[in-house]
């Protein structure tokens, strides 16, 4: 059977902090987008970023810019596309949305995204990071700089080096994506170095996650609450899908 086509996007955030042992980058929310990124897994990426007067890339992306970049990601969705990204539902839509002031849109486009890490949480009651997936699974695609200085880099005038590195992340993403679909599991190196196995055997748009029974965290001592991923998610938007509430 022949999947639908697959579309991974990404962003960058323009706000400069430094996350200290113990610390939740919520603390420093709300979050600017410098640049986004999506590309299909056979095919350009393209990248969306506001410009200034000067046709230079400007600090922040604008409203504008957001809202296009969402009714896009909405219509390639409507067009049977399979939008995806690593953690989008917590992350990338709650800050497109935010920026384009329009959480609706982003909502519905969120839970009709495909979110391999959320489904791992719901599975395994824990997230895990791009990096450590990919390295588990042999994707070999070496990160340009660390998250913590795309910020950084965009606020000096280092625009390409930051637009190659969302369009990185965008490849590595559907790289990993393929290659869980083709091994219907997800690998990942745990922090003992070692490397553990969750099978997938199929990806599901989030809306279909989230009605899956909770995740077993009983033996955390400080569990993450896995209602905290949707949270910004308007409720009448989560009553049309049918999405449970705590």
């Amino acid at each position: 059977m022949t999947q639908s086509p697959l579309l991974s996007f990404d962003i960058e955030t323009a706000n400069i902090f430094e996350l200290k042992p113990g610390e939740s980058f919520e603390k420093y929310e709300p979050f600017d987008i410098t640049v986004a990124a999506t590309g299909f897994s056979e095919g350009e990426s393209c990248t969306w970023y506001s410009t200034d007067e000067s046709g230079r890339p400007a600090p922040v992306m604008t409203r504008h810019t957001a809202s296009k970049l969402l009714a896009y990601l909405d219509a390639q969705q409507n067009d049977g596309v399979r939008v995806c990204a690593w953690n989008g539902t917590q992350f990338d839509l709650q800050w497109i949305g935010y920026v384009a002031d329009d959480y609706e849109t982003a909502g519905r486009v969120a839970l009709r995204a495909y979110d391999p890490m959320l489904q791992f949480f719901w599975a395994r009651g824990f997230p895990v990071g791009l990096a450590k997936v990919g390295q588990a699974m042999g994707i070999e695609q070496e990160k340009l700089m660390l998250g913590e200085d795309a910020p950084v880099r965009w606020r000096d005038g280092d625009y390409e080096s930051v637009i190659s590195y969302v369009v990185g992340d965008v490849e590595i993403t559907n790289k990993i994506v393929a290659a869980v679909e083709r091994e219907k599991a997800v690998k990942w190196v745990t922090r003992k170095g070692t490397t553990s196995v969750e099978c997938m055997p199929q990806l599901l748009q989030t809306h279909h996650v989230l009605k899956q029974p909770l995740p077993d965290q009983s033996w955390m001592d400080e569990p993450i609450d896995p209602w905290g991923f949707t949270k910004w998610i308007p409720r009448s938007v989560l009553e049309e899908f049918e999405v449970p509430r705590p």
